[in-house]
């Protein structure tokens, strides 16, 4: 499905092949064990939450499962799916509500759980599986046809999520249904158009028009619906991008939303459930429209987003992370965030609201289950993470093995094993901040590396990226630091506070508690005008975004600038320095790559004497 490979012939390796046991071994991996909303789930015959949390979970669960071949969390999975699959309705029906209730059960369910059932067909290619999802496509047809159910709330807000199973379908059937149904949702759904103006000044009120994760899912709607539509795919996903990162937009590629749009300041929250659906727009607009940028803003957000916010053992969380974050610690009365409670930014097992806690699991494993494209006798990558792809081309079986550090190193090793001569193309893309690099030695400057014409046996190639530390202006005067997709912060020193208890019969007990993180350093700098940074490779740990070993840093100079806290607040930076007057000498510092640091300052002023 949009020339993704199977993802049965993907395997990870390096440091991802590590982030997913972390995962596995984390939150994660232990839901269905931990937390009542999926161990006791309505879609399995319990009595808790019927509706997105397990179709959340399993949307990372599963295919995490299957890339890492865990028989065990294979067998829960299996258990999952076999459950909602047994309790499908005969017509078709397939989430858990009454008869009675299909009227006002809101569809977001219905269009979620069929991605995932498209997802583990995928895995599995269980013809079961792709029976229910047929039945559940046909079973949706059928009510909205008959006018019985219709698109409202988050189902209006997202008809487009409905498009990635039906498209799936359509693929295999063809049927004409599928297309009716294709523009029965657009016709229910929202036009997003309508919507722009309000994303342009944060309001302190919660709407489905200026909710973050809507707005990041909204982003592929022309992508993902212009083919079942019949139409061409144009550039709403880039116009549309411009506006949010104009007037919501942060320094590591996401967009501000707590948990509506809030604007530009870099103390306002952005939500988690928003960073790995802004990856999943990212990675099926690349593999759609094949435009480089959304392979960069893929990069961005998958490198420095995604990991600030879950803690090293990925036992723990944020529903909200900040770009300058000094605490996180709950607020003693009226909430900083817009539309979120004073606990959204702690990490725990579900601060604020559980969406994030089922959702989170996807990031990793779609960022490599969409990494390879394969058509036109060609394979694509999106990015260089390591990673294997066992596939064929011409008839000839061939291994592509990607073996890399990167994006804490610059040296890629690709190569490409044939069991007999076979000429097809491998397209590697190159970020744009590498305005040249080396393949064996040799120089190169263009933006696609195209390898091809593979003899017998192991092809080498050692592709060499190139970057300096260069600073980015930022709102308000300020200024972040960059080298290659990583954004660098100023750590700062964390003392955490554990907090156990039970709230609406849930417990937070070790290891899935929940923290406060509160700063033991000062926080008040700006960079210094003279300045060299210098790049240096670390040793690391046994995880890929330390927060303790960071596998890179850099050295670079600050000094002191009067800075004070929000209004109001004594727990959060203000957005902007009371000045960028330096009240002190130029002092070094060691910064390390955003995803790194749990509290951190990341936009800061130019510091000067006058």
């Amino acid at each position: 499905m949009y020339n993704f490979v199977s993802p049965t012939e993907i395997k990870p390796r390096g440091w991802v092949k590590r982030q997913l046991e972390l995962q596995r071994d984390g939150l994660c991996g232990n839901l269905d064990k931990v937390w009542p909303d999926v161990r006791d789930s309505a879609w399995i015959g319990g009595d808790r939450e019927g509706w997105e949390r397990v179709p959340y979970w399993l949307d990372g669960f599963l295919p995490m499962a299957y890339y890492l071949d865990d028989k065990d969390a294979i067998a829960r999975a299996e258990r999952y799916v076999t459950a909602i699959l047994d309790r499908q309705q005969e017509d078709g029906w397939i989430c858990p509500c009454t008869q009675e209730e299909r009227a006002t059960y809101d569809l977001w369910g219905v269009f979620l759980i069929g991605k995932v059932l498209a997802n583990y067909c995928e895995l599995t290619g269980s013809e079961r599986a792709e029976k229910a999802l047929y039945r559940t496509m046909r079973n949706l047809y059928d009510l909205m046809k008959a006018g019985e159910v219709e698109l409202a709330k988050w189902a209006k807000h997202r008809w487009y999520e409905c498009f990635i199973p039906l498209q799936y379908l359509h693929e295999r059937y063809k049927e004409d249904w599928m297309l009716e149904l294709a523009r029965m949702l657009r016709e229910q759904g929202a036009n997003f158009w309508d919507f722009v103006e309000s994303w342009k000044r944060p309001l302190n009120k919660w709407t489905q028009y200026t909710h973050i994760v809507n707005l990041v899912m909204m982003l592929k709607y022309e992508a993902v619906s212009a083919k079942l539509l019949g139409e061409e795919v144009g550039d709403a996903a880039e116009r549309l991008w411009k506006i949010l990162e104009k007037y919501n937009g942060t320094a590591v590629g996401s967009f501000t939303g707590d948990e509506c749009l809030s604007g530009i300041s870099n103390t306002r929250g952005t939500e988690l459930c928003s960073v790995v659906e802004l990856m999943y727009t990212c990675e099926l607009l690349y593999a759609i429209t094949r435009k480089p940028v959304w392979g960069e803003r893929l990069e961005k957000l998958a490198f420095n987003a995604l990991p600030a916010t879950i803690s090293d053992d990925m036992w723990t969380h944020q529903y909200l992370q900040q770009v300058n974050q000094i605490n996180c610690i709950r607020f003693p009365g009226h909430s900083y965030f817009r539309t979120n409670n004073s606990e959204a930014h702690l990490f725990g097992l579900e601060p604020h609201f559980g969406c994030c806690t089922a959702n989170f699991g996807q990031g990793w494993p779609r960022l490599l289950a969409n990494n390879y494209i394969k058509e036109n006798n060609s394979i694509s990558v999106t990015t260089m993470i390591p990673s294997e792809l066992h596939t064929t081309m011409k008839g000839v079986p061939v291994i592509v093995r990607i073996e890399t550090e990167y994006p804490f190193r610059m040296d890629v090793k690709i190569s490409v094993t044939a069991e007999k001569s076979v000429d097809f193309a491998l397209k590697l893309r190159i970020p744009s901040y590498s305005k040249t690099y080396t393949v064996n030695g040799v120089t190169k400057n263009n933006k696609t590396l195209v390898l091809r014409k593979f003899e017998e046996g192991e092809t080498i190639y050692t592709i060499t990226l190139s970057d300096t530390p260069h600073m980015v202006t930022r709102p308000f005067g300020l200024k972040t630091v960059e080298y290659g997709p990583l954004v660098f912060s100023l750590p700062l020193e964390v003392e955490y506070s554990m907090k156990e208890y039970v709230r609406n019969d849930v417990e937070r007990k070790y290891p899935y508690c929940d923290y406060e993180l509160s700063s033991k350093s000062e926080w008040r700098y700006g960079f210094a005008e003279k300045q060299n940074f210098t790049v240096t490779k670390q040793e690391g740990d046994d995880v890929p975004f330390s927060s303790k070993a960071p596998l890179l840093t850099m050295k670079a100079s600050l000094r002191r600038v009067g800075w004070d806290f929000a209004e109001g607040y004594d727990t959060v930076a203000s957005p902007k320095p009371i000045s960028n007057r330096a009240l002190g000498a130029a002092e070094e510092f060691e910064l390390v790559p955003y995803g790194c640091a749990k509290l951190r300052m990341t936009e800061m002023p130019i510091a000067k004497d006058k």
